[in-house]
């Protein structure tokens, strides 16, 4: 059978869909008065909260987003006396913390590009993001120290984050992942798509976020978006504190993977934490639901158990994707474990094979949240990316309400 491609073009208005998008001449869905930069739009934030925490480690330091811009600033002038300048990359190697943060955010401020390399990859392979990076400095141990300095000249279309896929890395440790080069609009839309679906309010949240910041998911997707709206990071290094964290941070979102939530449900047995309002799942419960008949519905309920008076939400994606595409709200409801949602912001889908046509395919995604190319690799590039279109490499099904389900 010829394969063909299907689009699903966004036609309806979902409970997320909260802010006017224009279809741009590449056929992109895109969102109106984004700021240039994500330099620009955290600026604007940190002089509108200067005194509000912007992050706290549990056991560590605590920074209003006065004392974090001053001291990533330091670090951006730091890297500047060390040559390091507009487009350069700087690698951030770091486990989760308030450094992290800080380096993160100085090599942004330095108008170089990020590299995010993940915590905990084997010594060979991290080696080879840096090689493949191409990285012209690594914040590790010790911060280059200099007079505050801050470059906001990027454009939307200019490179901001060079962050690295993680899936072949747990079989083979002799493959590289593939760095995806996210751009302003790629970053700040995503933002713009969280921070809209989530409803995340601008009076001073605070996420605990348990994901990886290193992954598009937990710094894009978690991260980016509370700094946003002018909330608190709130950053567990020791599992064990968790549950003792939410109450004594006054935890109003929760953020993890379903593995991670899984994992925790020891930890918090016997919690009841009432003034916990959202709780935000990154990838999807059919992660969970391999070990063992029942598991995504025991999970569900154990943390509606803990947090009775949160929404539950799911939210799958790719690095490519800016780690978002699709969300799926627990209203208490049990859902099937193929469910994966529907596309939110400006995400739009299409289906690619020989039964595109009757609903089933390889899912295609594309939005102003979609990367535009791996880095330095075109042949890989050509491969899953169509014109505007990124091939995910999942098979699915598309229900006659646009839901999207994991296919077998």
């Amino acid at each position: 059978m010829a394969q063909s491609l299907v689009e699903y073009p966004q036609r309806v208005c979902r409970p997320t869909d909260f802010a006017p998008l224009a279809r741009g001449a590449d056929g992109v869905l895109r969102y109106g008065n984004l700021n240039p930069a994500l330099t620009e739009l955290l600026d604007v934030q940190v002089h509108a909260f200067s005194g509000r925490e912007a992050v706290v480690e549990i056991g560590g330091p605590r920074l209003t987003y006065r004392q974090l811009w001053h001291s990533a600033s330091r670090i951006a002038g730091g890297l500047q006396e060390h040559g390091i300048g507009y487009g350069d990359r700087v690698a951030v190697r770091l486990p989760v913390g308030v450094r992290w943060v800080q380096a993160f955010l100085g090599a942004l401020l330095s108008g170089a590009v990020p590299v995010l390399v993940q915590d905990g990859l084997p010594a060979a392979v991290a080696e080879r993001v840096l090689a493949d990076s191409d990285a012209d400095f690594v914040l590790a141990d010790d911060f280059p120290d200099g007079a505050a300095y801050i470059d906001d000249g990027a454009a939307l279309n200019e490179l901001a984050l060079l962050c690295y896929t993680s899936g072949a890395v747990a079989q083979d440790d002799s493959i590289t992942p593939k760095g995806v080069e996210l751009t302003n609009e790629n970053l700040l839309s995503a933002i713009r798509s969280v921070v809209g679906a989530l409803d995340l309010p601008t009076d001073g949240m605070r996420n605990l976020v348990l994901l990886p910041l290193a992954h598009a998911s937990g710094c894009v997707d978690q991260l980016l978006p509370t700094f946003a709206v002018g909330g608190t990071v709130v950053l567990v290094p020791e599992p064990a504190l968790i549950a003792e964290t939410i109450v004594a941070e006054r935890i109003d979102m929760v953020s993890a993977t379903p593995r991670i939530f899984a994992g925790l449900l020891p930890e918090l047995a016997g919690l009841r934490a009432e003034g916990v309002r959202q709780v935000c799942s990154a990838g999807h419960r059919t992660e969970v639901a391999a070990t063992g008949p029942g598991t995504c519905e025991v999970v569900s309920a154990a943390l509606r158990e803990v947090f009775p008076l949160a929404r539950q939400w799911s939210v799958w994606g790719a690095t490519e994707t800016s780690g978002i595409g699709l969300a799926l709200a627990d209203g208490g409801d049990t859902h099937a474990a193929d469910l994966l949602g529907f596309p939110f912001g400006g995400t739009e889908l299409a289906l690619w094979g020989p039964r595109a046509s009757a609903g089933r395919g390889e899912l295609l995604c594309r939005g102003p949240n979609v990367a535009p190319r791996y880095w330095n690799d075109p042949q890989t590039t050509e491969s899953r990316f169509t014109g505007s279109w990124f091939h995910t490499g999942n098979q699915v099904e598309i229900d006659a309400e646009g839901l999207v389900h994991r296919a077998e």
